[in-house]
């Protein structure tokens, strides 16, 4: 009802665990990388708690997204079973066919043995995920046990993966589950959010619905919300929701602190949920409850009338005000109220930096050796006429990386100027220089000037080619014969990532052993958002020198 109103192709607070509005706080990235980690620890147990709402099946399914495609997966999110139930279930989701008519659980267990052991020799790795796992008694937690128990002299073949309320880890600790609880590989608690995580939250949850404009909630709303939802995500939905509701409602393009505490007043049905200090100003701010104020509003026919004030307030191409210039901005003054408020006021007048013109594929003239050009230009790399360019960054310390599948979601996360192949109908297929992406345009080069192209037009023409230079490791081109200066390399790196303080004798350090680098390596991808599959390819390595601060040339920020 209210998407339209506040420029958005959808509502963006919906409860269901949908993976692409997955925000991955630091405590998420860890969530999963623990995850993704018991797929390669050799069976047994993971463990995932947390919070009511604190987004562990969100996680889960994330996590389901990025499951290798040799495993087989059961995922069971109802555990209010007996062990025979539980085992009919589990039979059902691997596709277990059992004798007509069982009811014994060795009738289960059998035939779940067998398959277990022929996926095994197959190749094949077996999950069982179980959501909600604090219903399960001690009877059924005792019959998953005993399913660990078959194994090889390498590994059990069965991995569990339990994700369930804190009441599961005081589960886990009673005496009679000390067997279970001692084959636990790899467990994780999931904390609520933080004040500045919580306006991230909300700003990545609005950006991802299609926001393009200012975020709409002022930053004392912003802080209300993470006090009256204590950080919680499921909590934050509902809150963000209706008081984008009641924003609609009133005709209100920013949401404040009196539309959060009317619509905290009728989510959590009590005012108890408020700070104390908020409670004295009890007074509806539009003066109707939300939903009957936008009942009567749609009722009214009146949705094309509230839509003007913005319209008219966000201009597709409008030069925005230094103080809300892009979402970007709008976010960092959400997540720190504290330093924009303590600003000073001379900063106001500072004046922006001036936009690229803006340029239409129509007015673009194609230049393959300009386009090289200007690539090379941000590497401050010399390229002689003539020369062919990935042989001169070659000789450089630079390699080329062509993807032909690519999209700018991975543009994004790469960070780094790219040559994009575009093609336009009835020409040529030529290259330009993209040095820039926000919301709405790309920032190419053009003529030797930045030039901001609408990204619909750019959608048009460009098929997902494109071409970047990156900075491979010691021993990266010849692994054959200088796989230990790779080894050593990546040891090094990962090791400093996960702990800064002690990156200088993370140099000096032995390297780990490849099983261990492996999995070193499949929880910095998986924390980055990629296939977790531990091989060492070039995107994986350009995002360990993004995150290790090597100099590389990155794309501009929005303006």
């Amino acid at each position: 009802m209210y998407a339209p109103f506040f420029g958005l192709r959808q509502a963006p607070f919906s409860i269901a665990p949908d993976p692409h509005y997955l925000f991955m706080s630091e405590r998420h990235r860890e969530a999963l990388a623990h995850l993704l980690y018991g797929l390669d620890g050799g069976g047994g147990f993971v463990l995932l708690t947390g919070e009511i709402g604190a987004g562990k099946t969100t996680v889960c399914r994330c996590f389901l997204e990025q499951i290798p495609k040799h495993c087989n997966v059961a995922y069971i999110f109802n555990p209010r079973l007996t062990a025979l139930e539980l085992l009919q279930a589990i039979c059902d989701e691997f596709h277990v066919p059992v004798p007509p008519g069982a009811q014994t659980v060795k009738a289960y267990v059998d035939p779940l043995n067998a398959f277990l052991l022929a996926q095994h020799a197959a190749g094949r790795n077996n999950v069982l995920i179980i959501d909600e796992a604090q219903n399960l008694s001690a009877d059924v937690l005792e019959q998953l046990r005993l399913l660990t128990n078959l194994e090889t002299s390498e590994r059990k073949l069965l991995q569990v993966v339990l994700i369930g309320q804190p009441e599961l880890r005081d589960m886990l600790a009673r005496p009679e589950l000390e067997q279970l609880a001692q084959r636990v590989i790899a467990r994780f608690h999931l904390g609520a959010l933080s004040p500045a995580e919580t306006a991230k939250y909300v700003f990545h949850r609005m950006k991802v619905a299609g926001l393009t404009g200012p975020l709409p909630f002022d930053r004392p709303a912003l802080k209300l919300i993470h006090e009256v939802t204590r950080g919680v995500p499921r909590r934050i939905n509902l809150l963000c929701d209706r008081a984008l509701l009641g924003g609609y409602a009133g005709g209100h393009t920013v949401v404040t602190p009196g539309i959060v505490r009317q619509a905290a007043a009728e989510v959590f049905d009590t005012p108890r949920h408020a700070p104390a200090r908020t409670r004295r100003r009890r007074r509806d701010p539009l003066g109707l409850g939300l939903v009957v104020g936008a009942a009567v509003l749609a009722g009214a026919g009146l949705a094309w009338a509230l839509q003007q004030p913005w319209a008219a307030r966000r201009p597709a191409d409008a030069a925005p005000s230094p103080a809300a210039s892009s979402p970007a901005a709008s976010a960092a003054s959400a997540a720190h109220p504290a330093a924009a408020a303590s600003a000073p006021a001379s900063a106001a007048s500072v004046a922006a930096p001036a936009r690229p013109a803006l340029i239409h594929l129509a007015d673009w003239a194609p230049d393959d050796a300009a386009a090289w050009h200007a690539l090379a230009d941000r590497w401050g790399l010399p390229l002689p006429a003539g020369t062919d360019a990935c042989t001169t960054a070659q000789q450089r310390g630079l390699q080329c990386y062509r993807s032909t599948t690519g999209s700018l979601s991975l543009v994004r996360l790469l960070d780094r100027p790219v040559l994009l192949t575009l093609q336009r109908p009835g020409q040529a297929a030529a290259l330009v220089t993209l040095v820039g992406l926000d919301a709405q345009h790309a920032t190419l080069v053009a003529a030797g000037q930045p030039r901001r192209l609408p990204l619909d037009e750019l959608a048009s023409a460009w098929r997902g080619e494109f071409t970047t230079w990156w900075r491979p490791p010691p021993g990266y081109a010849n692994r054959a014969s200088h796989i230990v200066p790779l080894r050593e390399w990546l040891g090094a790196r990962l090791a400093a990532l996960q702990n800064p303080a002690a990156a200088a004798s993370a140099a000096s350090a032995a390297p780990p052993a490849w099983p261990e680098l492996s999995r070193q390596i499949q929880a910095f991808q998986a924390a980055r958002g990629l296939q977790p599959d531990g091989r060492v390819g070039p995107v994986t390595l350009m995002l360990i020198n993004q995150a290790a601060d090597v100099p590389e040339p990155r794309l501009d920020p929005a303006r």
